[in-house]
């Protein structure tokens, strides 16, 4: 909820199609050939290739469109490059060693800012848990440093930790950065701050009462308003006006469909809220000067994340749907421009990175079957693209990426997307069934190097949107009270599917997914028996009620936000509910008859290692067949090189000793 996509505004300017050649003969540590791959003659991917993190990471175009950001990466060893888009020559460069990298952009034309995470115990000052806390740093190109930011409270401890999207605002022509963070109290709550940027320092602003806050700025960087959540009363208030000077205007009950507060219209008078109604998201203005609802955006069109302006944070367009590369802009000449993008690249998806601000230079990542995996920057006036590099080095074939329809046993329609190998009939396939997580998630119709590695070992794989998927609010909705029940039984209705039209043979099957779709693993070997051959469970969760104290634990209070959403789709009460047995795989251990593995990172903050830990103990107690693979130093999202690619490789070592491709 509340995503941010910073994308920006249309001007005049020209650039052209030479110097994009230029740029990619001067970046040739970026790619091995600036032409598109062709198809044919190529090898699959290793699983080494596409194991390790990729190769190019974090693209960005400066503000003016003449630079270009990136992080070249070898195993953990992250290195920062800053080119001229002119002649492709080297600016800066900078080290980043293993930090665990999860965005660069640009604040100027001269700053960039890094956000970085690490897993650690809680600041001083602070109660708790290790968590996974982000903070924030500066590069200066003109100074060829790095500076890190201390945020600083008067009379308080001094910290870097973020809790939020920064706000990006341009002020008498100078960018200005506001940070959601936090500060203690008697506890623990929200401040907003301002970046300094000639100090790399960060000021206070305003702070919160309630831990639940966002603020809205105008395009001049002045507080308009706020919107609380009160997780104690679940209810929420929207409020507009200055600094001293909030008046509520609208609020509510909500236990857990909170609004979206998704900012300022394209006009700056109406603040836009995003709703459910009947069962689908809406996008209602509401007008600043009488706090007034006016119609929803382009007809109560479902969208589903803005697009603002960089300088103004002001929306300007839309997206639509988790597989729609037609991003709305609500300008008519913007819309025409992104249309001649997709016009360049027929039948392959398209993701808009990064461009300037005049949009006279676009930044691009290229999935399909004529380019393979790629950046690509691409010339508004001349309509023409020059390909920058790859984003897995190796990786010059990829799998072909199909998306399905079947029934559920009980008729509800399930998409899903199926990777298939290259080079092989499309005939008794062996399969692996790769849920994702969430389970409010989605898999779409893009590169995802989990599916794309298991294609290139010789297995076809499936990848349902289960009822629960966040893929409309209906089918998310649907998965409600099915945690374990219908939701486990749309991924082996995936299985009786493709065995049916002899795409797959039914008796060489596997399930693999990470976080619910560990569980979902773990579920298929114990709630749903006979339909695979093994499991592998990666940092998921199989000790329902345990999870749950545990989660209930780190948030000091029983009735809290995450403990309702669990109970909605667990279709319980609470983590004393004894439903829970039935959908615990901890509790069937003894069901399973298929050799399971279990891989599971050390730093996990989201789902604890205990969660393996207990569940291997429960397989041998119960005599079957377990391994267990312990990934040192690694989050829950599989955030360093190595460890990554050690799990890969052990799954993949683990199918073919279970379920041979050939």
């Amino acid at each position: 909820m509340r995503d941010r996509h910073l994308y920006r505004a249309m001007g005049r300017s020209r650039g052209t199609a030479a110097r994009f050649v230029k740029l990619a003969i001067g970046i040739g540590l970026l790619c091995a050939a600036s032409a598109p791959l062709q198809a044919a003659a190529v090898e699959s991917p290793s699983v080494a290739a596409l194991g390790h993190l990729p190769s190019l990471e974090n693209l960005a175009l400066s503000p003016d469109g003449t630079r270009l950001i990136y992080i070249q990466t070898e195993g953990d060893q992250r290195n920062m490059y800053i080119r001229s888009l002119a002649d492709g020559s080297l600016l800066a460069a900078a080290s980043v060693g293993d930090t665990k990298l999860r965005s660069l952009s640009w604040l100027d034309n001269d700053n960039i800012l890094i956000e970085r995470s690490s897993t650690s115990p809680p600041p001083p000052g602070f109660i708790g848990k290790e968590s996974e806390f982000f903070e924030l740093a500066t590069f200066s190109l003109s100074k060829k440093r790095l500076f890190g930011l201390t945020f600083d409270m008067p009379g308080k401890l001094s910290f870097n930790i973020i809790d939020g999207s920064p706000m990006l605002r341009e002020v008498g022509g100078k960018a200005a950065l506001y940070v959601p963070g936090v500060f203690v109290s008697d506890r623990f709550l929200p401040a907003l701050f301002k970046l300094d940027v000639a100090s790399s320092t960060i000021r206070p602003v305003i702070k919160g009462s309630y831990r639940d806050t966002e603020w809205l700025l105008d395009d001049s960087g002045n507080i308009a308003g706020d919107f609380f959540y009160r997780d104690d009363l679940k209810t929420w208030e929207l409020q507009l006006g200055g600094v001293g000077t909030m008046h509520t205007v609208a609020g509510g009950s909500a236990p857990l469909d909170i609004p979206d507060v998704i900012g300022f219209n394209a006009s700056g008078d109406s603040i836009v809220v995003g709703f459910v109604e009947d069962g689908e998201p809406v996008w209602k203005p509401m007008a600043l000067k009488d706090g007034s609802w006016g119609a929803p955006l382009a007809n109560g069109e479902h969208f589903t994340g803005p697009i603002v302006d960089r300088k103004t944070g002001r929306i300007i367009g839309a997206t639509r749907g988790i597989d729609d590369s037609h991003y709305t802009f609500f300008d008519n000449e913007l819309q025409s421009h992104w249309n001649a993008v997709l016009r360049a690249y027929p039948n392959e998806r398209v993701e808009l990175l990064s461009h300037s601000d005049d949009y006279s230079r676009l930044l691009l990542r290229i999935f399909g079957p004529k380019d393979g995996y790629v950046y690509a920057l691409f010339d508004w006036y001349t309509h023409k693209a020059a390909t920058l590099g790859k984003v897995y080095k190796g990786v010059d074939a990829v799998a072909e990426v199909r998306s399905i329809t079947y029934p559920a046993a009980d008729g509800l329609e399930i998409s899903g997307y199926l990777t298939l190998p290259r080079g092989r009939a499309e005939k008794g396939l062996p399969l692996v069934v790769l849920p994702h997580g969430g389970p409010a998630a989605a898999d779409a119709e893009r590169f995802d190097w989990w599916a794309q590695a298991l294609a290139a070992e010789g297995y076809a794989v499936i990848q349902p949107n289960y009822r629960g998927s966040a893929v409309t609010e209906k089918l998310e909705a649907a998965g409600y009270g099915e945690w374990g029940r219908k939701m486990q039984t749309d991924l082996s209705d995936a299985v009786r599917y493709l065995a049916k039209d002899g795409t797959i043979d039914p008796k060489r099957v596997c399930i693999v997914g990470g976080s619910y779709g560990g569980y979902a693993a773990l579920a298929g070997v114990t709630l749903d028996p006979g339909v695979y051959r093994c499991a592998v469970s990666v940092a998921g969760l199989s000790d329902l009620k345990r999870f749950l104290l545990w989660s209930g634990e780190l948030q000091r209070n029983r009735d809290n936000f995450g403990q309702r959403y669990w109970d909605r789709f667990m279709g319980i009460s609470g983590p004393n509910d004894p439903a829970l047995q039935a959908i615990s795989p901890i509790e069937h251990a003894s069901a399973v008859s298929a050799p399971v593995l279990l891989i599971h990172g050390r730093d996990d903050t989201v789902v604890p290692f205990q969660q393996s830990d207990v569940m291997a103990d429960a397989l041998r107690h119960a005599g079957k067949q377990v391994e267990v693979v312990t990934l040192r130093h690694e989050d829950h999202w599989l955030s360093r090189s190595d460890t990554r690619y050690q799990m890969l490789a052990a799954t993949v070592a683990f199918l073919k000793e279970n379920n041979p491709p050939d």
